[in-house]
C-alpha cells in the first residue's frame, strides 16, 4: 500500500509526503530524520492520509495536494469525507 499524508509541524505549518509505511515514516519525522522540511519542525502530528495500491497514483496525488493553498489543505483535512 502507498500513502499520501499531511502532517502538522510544531510550528503549525503543514507538510505533505508519501510513504509505504505510515507508522515508520511518522516516527522518522518525529526523530528529526524525516524530510528536510520537518527536521527542525518536529514533533509532527498526522492530520490526513489517503491510501493507494499503485505508487504512481500516490505520487500524482501528492503532487496535486502540494499545489493546493494552505487554506485548501486545511479544508481537505477538516472535510467530513476526510480519509483519516
Amino acid at each position: 500500500m502507498h500513502y499520501v499524508y499531511i502532517v502538522e509541524c510544531k510550528d503549525g505549518t503543514l507538510y505533505t509526503g508519501w510513504t509505504t509505511d505510515m507508522e515508520k515514516r511518522i516516527a522518522e519525522h518525529n526523530k528529526g530524520k524525516g524530510a528536510k522540511y520537518t527536521r527542525g519542525r518536529f514533533p509532527v502530528q498526522l492530520k490526513y492520509y489517503e491510501e493507494f495500491s499503485v505508487k504512481e497514483e500516490a505520487l500524482h496525488r501528492e503532487y496535486l495536494i502540494k499545489q493546493l493553498s494552505r487554506q485548501e489543505k486545511v479544508e481537505l483535512i477538516s472535510s467530513p469525507s476526510s480519509a483519516k
